[in-house]
């Protein structure tokens, strides 16, 4: 039998383990995604994911359900993700913070798709933080624009032009900022 999200957090706040790990287990993914995404580094990114993993079980008691709790949990994520950043800002770090390629060769056939992948990874990382995230609550979470106005505690017209800003930063950076898409 699948369960909802609902009645996994109804089961949840009454203390049942199997629950909560359901419902981490369900969302990890997403979470893991928008953190990666959010945090340019992959090993800060991994720490938020876990962080947000933490908060996520540690708060769900004052869940109260308002919003769905995709949406409650990636406000999580978004904010340990900017909570590492944040971080990792107070950190020394190294003159070369070079992306460090996969020390595996991918198979012939996809190193077209990881090129494209790498490319879109770098230059998302160089996104302005707040376009970044609304970038990745949009196209990786895949909210819609109320939902990530939600999570962020935004009107939905900022999300929109927060939006709008952070495709024209990337697609500039992606080198195709004459507006094909």
């Amino acid at each position: 039998m699948i369960e909802d999200d609902a009645s996994l957090v109804e089961r949840a706040i009454r203390g049942d383990r199997r629950a909560v790990d359901r419902l981490l287990h369900d969302h990890y993914d997403l979470v893991r995604a928008v953190c990666h995404r959010i945090v340019a580094n992959r090993a800060d990114a991994e720490d938020a994911t876990q962080q947000a993993m933490i908060s996520i079980a540690r708060a769900l008691p004052r869940f109260d359900g308002r919003s769905k709790f995709s949406t409650w949990a990636f406000r999580i994520a978004t904010n340990a993700a900017l909570d590492e950043i944040r971080r990792t800002r107070r950190r020394p770090r190294p003159t070369d913070d070079a992306v460090i390629a996969p020390a595996v060769a991918p198979a012939v056939d996809a190193a077209n798709g990881l090129v494209d992948q790498m490319a879109l990874e770098a230059a998302l990382s160089q996104v302005s933080p707040e376009y970044r995230q609304v970038l990745v609550l949009r196209h990786v979470a895949d909210l819609d624009y109320a939902e990530i106005a939600d999570t962020l505690g935004l009107p939905i017209g900022t999300v929109r032009s927060r939006l709008a800003r952070g495709r024209s930063q990337l697609l500039e950076l992606l080198g195709n900022s004459d507006g094909d898409r």
